[in-house]
């Protein structure tokens, strides 16, 4: 158990809290580049508790500035672009991307107030079909050389979908491997054929057994945990018999994103973005290894359970999520659907909408947790003081993060440590981009990588 005290230093992010400071270090997704297509690219983002409206100028250059407007706070967020910039729809003055104010229309021929106003604005950066904004002082860091920026806009798919809770609580459940065996347990098994586009669905590597019923059949997974360069590495072993085990492994990208296998051909790298300290957003980039994305099928998928423009699911606690107790006793574990989003938004909103963490008892099937919040509160902790906190990156070690590596698949049970190495290996040296090999990965098979 924690006290109040650590609870709220690790789930409160406002400008003013020590975990607000941490993550003000680090890019930020604010919206998906879809969002700011169509007639009127003006968006109202709220982000880390602040109020902000993100635009497109005719130019086609993003910018990201404070919601109320520097004049008499009316709200930007309504206003219109024109003449190079956003203008305010109370007065007319207008602000460019970078905060400068242009034109203050109402004041006499010759007035140079307008030299003297400054709108507080961001830095906003396009990559993997998301809009990231930096929130902190100074100059803002590189972004890692992980899959999801190195493969080409065809092989990547970018998505969201808001939770009502706070951010901690929907990381966390990205890095519990045990509660897969539960949560998204299906009593029958779908048609591998069938699979694309969905999570969990699919058959492992080096099998045709699908993953739902490793799943249902193997549910005490041996947890192990690895700290890396870029967070933890978390590895999940089920096993099968004498000569074969399940390996799934996945990666906690520090400050709050992971990165897991999707399936055979795609990775998820997902972050849980704080809206406030009641709700987040995940943002998703999916990454093919074989052929091109189908986003249109990807899209569609989603639409169906995501409502626009809040990217809100259509099955939430006001309607239950949906449950039905007849679908609970005869083919999902949760009653709640066939989309494991749903059930992981049921786990993460039942909590509360910031979990009383006074009141948990952690067991050993939730060590990647404790480690990861050890680790958070000690980045917490070295940001404070000044110091850069883990990936912090300037452009040359930046370029070291690479991969991170992941599989699921079923390998040798006396060899799986190189077995899933080799997995991801040949996947990435068979992908029709260039996707990197991790250097810790090609040092231990050594093999696989001698004619890189």
């Amino acid at each position: 158990m924690m006290s109040q005290e650590q609870n709220d230093l690790i789930t409160r992010t406002g400008p003013a809290d020590p975990a607000g400071k941490l993550l003000r270090m680090y890019w930020q997704p604010a919206a998906l580049v879809d969002e700011l297509e169509g007639p009127r690219p003006i968006r109202a983002v709220k982000l880390l508790g602040e109020n902000f409206v993100l635009f497109r100028d005719e130019h086609g250059r993003y910018g990201l500035m404070d919601r109320d407007c520097p004049h008499r706070g009316a709200d930007l967020a309504f206003g219109r672009l024109e003449n190079g910039g956003l203008r305010c729809a109370f007065h007319g003055w207008l602000f460019d991307v970078q905060g400068n104010c242009l034109e203050t229309p109402a004041e006499p021929v010759g007035s140079v107030l307008c030299k003297n106003i400054k709108q507080r604005a961001y830095p906003v950066v396009e990559k993997g079909g998301i809009l990231w904004a930096y929130l902190g002082e100074g100059e803002p860091p590189a972004f890692p050389e992980i899959d999801c920026f190195v493969a080409p806009d065809a092989y990547t798919f970018a998505f969201k979908g808001l939770i009502e809770c706070n951010w901690l609580q929907a990381l966390e459940v990205g890095i519990d491997p045990a509660h897969a065996s539960f949560l998204h347990r299906f009593f029958e098994d779908e048609d591998l054929e069938k699979s694309y586009g969905k999570q969990f669905r699919g058959a492992s590597a080096g099998s045709d057994l699908p993953m739902t019923k490793i799943l249902r059949e193997y549910d005490r997974p041996i947890i192990n945990v690895e700290k890396t360069e870029y967070g933890l590495r978390l590895v999940a072993l089920r096993q099968i018999d004498d000569e074969r085990t399940h390996v799934r492994v996945t990666n906690q990208l520090f400050p709050h994103g992971f990165v897991i296998p999707m399936s055979q051909e795609m990775t998820i790298t997902q972050w849980h973005v704080p809206v406030d300290d009641t709700h987040c957003y995940w943002y998703a980039i999916f990454t093919s290894y074989t052929k091109p994305v189908d986003k249109k099928k990807m899209r569609e998928q989603r639409l169906e359970l995501y409502e626009l423009p809040d990217y809100k699911s259509r099955r939430n606690k006001t309607n239950d999520y949906g449950f039905d107790p007849h679908e609970q006793a005869t083919e999902t574990y949760t009653g709640m659907g066939l989309d494991i989003n749903v059930h992981d938004q049921w786990a993460v909103e039942s909590m509360g909408t910031i979990q009383n963490r006074t009141r948990e008892h952690l067991g050993q099937s939730d060590k990647a947790i404790i480690q990861y919040r050890r680790l958070l509160r000690q980045e917490i902790e070295k940001a404070v003081a000044g110091g850069k906190p883990l990936m912090f990156l300037d452009e040359a070690h930046a370029r070291s993060i690479q991969g991170p590596a992941t599989m699921d698949g079923i390998g040798p049970t006396r060899g799986w440590e190189i077995y899933w190495m080799e997995v991801d290996v040949k996947r990435r040296r068979g992908a029709p981009w260039a996707a990197p090999i991790p250097t810790e990965i090609a040092e231990k098979v050594p093999h696989l990588t001698a004619a890189e």
